[in-house]
């Protein structure tokens, strides 16, 4: 039996649009990370407090996905604000309603992307 999954591209800001590119399987988690850095040290979103949900795209295969986020990493700064601005032209945090209680990682599951 196979087990279908869902693989995501996503792009985290700040309050000053300082971007973070990145793919995973399990959304809610990184995003959480981000969100909660308390135990990162010296991590690149850690120093830049990126903390905005601002884009997503979802695949059905690792491979794509992980092709996605390459090309992303390698287009123009301007380029992501585009395709930002696009889906979110307010740059408004996708999941600030995910996690149902400070301290948790209890996703709302309704209205999970935007």
């Amino acid at each position: 039996m196979s087990r279908n999954r869902t693989y995501y591209v996503y792009i985290m800001a700040n309050e000053q649009r300082t971007i973070y590119v990145g793919m995973t399987n399990n959304l809610e988690r990184p995003v959480w990370e981000h969100k909660h850095p308390e135990k990162d040290t010296c991590s690149f979103t850690k120093r830049h407090r990126l903390t905005k949900l601002v884009y997503i795209e979802d695949y059905a295969n690792p491979s794509d996905a992980i092709a996605r986020e390459k090309a992303l990493k390698g287009w123009t700064r301007s380029r992501k604000v585009e395709l930002i601005n696009g889906q979110n032209p307010d740059w408004i945090d996708l999941a600030r309603e995910w996690f149902a209680q400070a301290g948790t990682m209890n996703v709302a599951r309704t209205n999970r992307f935007g």
